[in-house]
């Protein structure tokens, strides 16, 4: 199965898309992006030339997916968020050997109108808040809102809020075990 695409939607000749992958209006994929299988890309989504994008990633409308940024397998980016790849832009000054990679790691999800800063990895199965501005690396599992953003708690990776740690926590929803401390959250063993 080859993937689909609106018919205002401009897929450059050299992108590489997987198999089942949905593209939707006025979206432009430029040549060099690599895509993985079953994403969803929405309504007025840009995608770079140096972009790497897993399995199963869904992109809401409105989001710019610059060059030097990755996400990993079921990334969620939600409607209006925004990635940067420059710190210090300037239209008078070309930067474009300064991008700063940025990384979104395996399930992370990134709520409304957030904003990614270049140079940051958020990590598996972190969830950005709405509006949250991300200005240094999100440990996995961590729930960050504000601006600056700031954990305020832990996610199971079924994207429900962890009861407080430390300790050994479980998931209300699917039962999934977790041990925290002062400052990660990882499956426990």
């Amino acid at each position: 199965m080859e993937y689909w695409s609106h018919e205002t939607a401009i897929v450059d000749p050299g992108a590489t898309i997987g198999p089942g992958t949905r593209i939707w209006h006025f979206v432009h994929v430029c040549a060099g992006a690599r895509i993985g299988a079953r994403c969803v890309l929405g309504q007025n989504v840009f995608v770079g030339n140096k972009v790497v994008i897993g399995d199963n990633v869904r992109i809401q409308n409105n989001v710019s997916v610059y060059d030097a940024v990755t996400l990993e397998d079921e990334v969620f980016c939600g409607p209006s968020m925004v990635f940067t790849n420059v710190v210090n832009p300037r239209s008078h000054v070309s930067r474009k050997d300064e991008y700063r990679p940025t990384l979104v790691r395996r399930g992370a999800s990134i709520g409304a109108n957030a904003t990614v800063v270049c140079g940051n990895t958020v990590g598996e199965y972190a969830f950005i808040g709405a509006g949250a501005v991300v200005t240094k690396d999100v440990p996995a599992h961590a729930l960050v809102l504000g601006n600056p953003a700031r954990r305020t708690g832990w996610m199971c990776a079924c994207g429900v809020r962890l009861p407080a740690g430390p300790g050994r926590a479980a998931c209300g929803s699917c039962g999934a075990r977790y041990d925290i401390d002062g400052q990660s959250c990882r499956p426990a063993q």
